[in-house]
């Protein structure tokens, strides 16, 4: 039987007031690759606000491995250190060089000598194949290299969990590709679980293991099963349009 490590119970949350999710329940399970996708303003970067613990939901509980998140600060602080995040932009800051910027989070959360977080951070950039690039200016690599540095970094500290909002945003097909393969590396080497927003077909069926569509009308769930058989067995048309795009759109 698969293990729960996010359980989502009648979450109801939005903004100002406003219901953007309602009544929202859904597990995610130790190992796998869920992947939130569905049209502008459906909640996707909303709900991985939730997870993430940066918006308390009006009603409903976020569970990280069994303990609700909001039940004491404490409880969201040490849930924050066992999981990571890969920003849309990778986040870089340029006045470091790469394995400057990937040991940041180990200067923060670790006693670690310098030499020990040197040596962490050398092979995580390696996990995404940019050790060549360690004492670069981050500004001076390219999109692709900066979002694998900004992977690096995200799992430096060995988490349970990684979040993903829109990973290859911004990146020509090839490039979106080798990204890709370095999410999945770090899935199938590690097991970490990966929460992946994105509405990139070729990613989706590239590196999911299940897929979850959310949709703005019905501010919740619609569908949920693998990306092929919701592409090929779906009677929902809202689905079927999703899916039945061409990959690139």
């Amino acid at each position: 039987m698969k293990e729960k490590i996010i359980q989502v119970e009648s979450l109801t949350g939005g903004y100002d007031g406003s219901i953007v999710l309602k009544n929202v329940t859904l597990d995610v399970y130790k190992g796998e690759v869920l992947v939130i996708v569905g049209k502008s303003g459906c909640g996707k970067s909303t709900i991985m606000r939730y997870f993430l613990g940066l918006q308390k939901p009006y009603s409903g509980r976020v569970l990280f491995d069994g303990t609700d998140i909001w039940s004491c600060p404490a409880a969201l602080n040490e849930s924050r250190k066992r999981w990571g995040v890969l920003f849309q932009s990778g986040a870089l800051l340029g006045n470091y060089t790469v394995i400057e910027n990937v040991m940041l989070p180990l200067k923060e959360f670790t006693s670690l000598t310098m030499a020990e977080m040197m040596d962490v951070a050398l092979s995580k950039l390696e996990v995404v194949g940019l050790e060549h690039a360690a004492f670069e200016n981050p500004l001076e690599i390219s999109g692709g290299m900066q979002k694998r540095a900004g992977l690096a970094r995200a799992m430096v500290l060995d988490p349970e969990v990684l979040f993903f909002d829109e990973p290859s945003a911004g990146l020509d097909p090839v490039t979106s590709a080798e990204l890709d393969n370095s999410i999945l590396s770090v899935n199938r080497s590690l097991g970490t679980t990966l929460i992946i927003v994105t509405h990139e077909l070729a990613s989706i069926f590239a590196i999911s293991d299940r897929v979850v569509m959310l949709d703005p009308e019905e501010h919740g769930i619609i569908a949920s099963g693998t990306a092929r058989d919701l592409a090929d067995s779906s009677e929902d048309p809202r689905v079927r349009a999703f899916f039945g795009r061409k990959i690139g759109e």
